[in-house]
């Protein structure tokens, strides 16, 4: 699916041009400031938004890059591309491209589409507020809806597994394993005891019965901390269904090879392992003489963006220049 759109208004937000955000869908894009910042973007350029989402960092590329400039933009969820081509269908120009893929397909999308040597690359790893509040993906404990997670629902039968599937058939090892390794849950290896015995009763279907099988495996003390008790299973298990891991070091590699010299590279985490894969990637390129490093420690959100939006508080910003 491809449609394209050219930016000639933005949005503007309740405390002031520090941050934006789409009015229709209420995202707000995260280290906007920072990331205009460093990817220094001029008429002209071309850019690629390898997470697209609800379109906040690409508009305001757009912006700087007009008049002349192109922009790629890449969302791997389909009904979330859609639900943004409506919102800026009034906007009717070339100067976008919509594709409706997944990153880990970068070079080909930017060879398809003629975006070779681009000036900028950004990823924004984090999770839409759309996916947890309107998608019934079945990615918030907070609703109860099928234990899906895939970003793209659409996706062939060789995509891979849902949520639930991963929930009703791996073993106890494997699921221990995936709850440790990308959720850091204390406690996996109880609630994969939990899960099995449970699904032996019957089936699990849902979110709520994943809420409920976590929450009479673990203490309670747990179930009354900062963070929910849930999230860390529900983290490990979205990560899992859709190779979160595995394809950012694959996307970021790609995005390197179709920089131009002189071209950067943004990458916004909020998990440390996100972070640690970005950040060992830009020190082994940087030690080949791919990469200039460009932030030597990771850019964070400062307070008053993190009291207009608390998902900026684990964000992290790290850039490179290719050389």
């Amino acid at each position: 699916m491809m449609s394209r759109f050219s930016q000639n208004e933005y949005f503007d937000e309740n405390r002031g041009s520090s941050i934006s955000r789409n009015e229709k869908s209420g995202h707000i894009p995260v280290l906007l400031d920072e990331v205009i910042e460093y990817l220094d973007p001029k008429p002209g350029q071309k850019f690629i938004d390898a997470t697209i989402g609800g379109g906040g960092h690409a508009l305001a590329i757009l912006e700087h890059i007009t008049p002349g400039g192109k922009l790629l933009g890449i969302e791997w969820d389909g009904e979330l591309l859609k639900r943004l081509e409506t919102q800026i269908q009034h906007l009717n120009k070339d100067d976008t491209v919509l594709i409706n893929d997944s990153y880990v397909n970068l070079e080909r999308i930017a060879e398809d589409n003629n975006f070779k040597n681009v000036q900028g690359v950004i990823f924004d790893l984090g999770m839409s507020s759309w996916h947890l509040e309107e998608s019934g993906g079945g990615f918030s404990f907070a609703k109860d809806e099928p234990l899906d997670m895939r970003f793209s629902r659409r996706m062939d039968a060789d995509g891979g597994p849902t949520a639930a599937e991963i929930i009703n058939r791996y073993r106890e090892e494997e699921l221990t394993q995936i709850l440790k390794e990308k959720g850091d849950e204390r406690f996996a290896k109880r609630i994969a005891e939990a899960i099995v015995k449970a699904r032996k009763e019957k089936p699990i279907t849902t979110t709520f019965q994943l809420v409920e099988i976590i929450k009479n495996s673990t203490p309670f003390w747990y179930r009354r901390g900062r963070i929910h008790f849930a999230t860390r299973t529900f983290q490990a298990l979205r990560m899992a269904v859709n190779n979160e891991l595995e394809n950012i070091r694959s996307g970021i590699g790609q995005a390197e090879s179709v920089l131009a010299a002189g071209g950067r590279l943004a990458v916004i985490s909020f998990h440390s392992l996100e972070d640690r894969i970005i950040k060992n990637f830009f020190r082994e390129e940087s030690k080949k003489e791919n990469l200039k490093i460009l932030t030597k420690k990771p850019i964070r959100a400062e307070l008053a963006e993190i009291t207009a939006n608390p998902r900026a508080r684990s964000a992290k910003l790290r850039v490179a220049e290719k050389i």
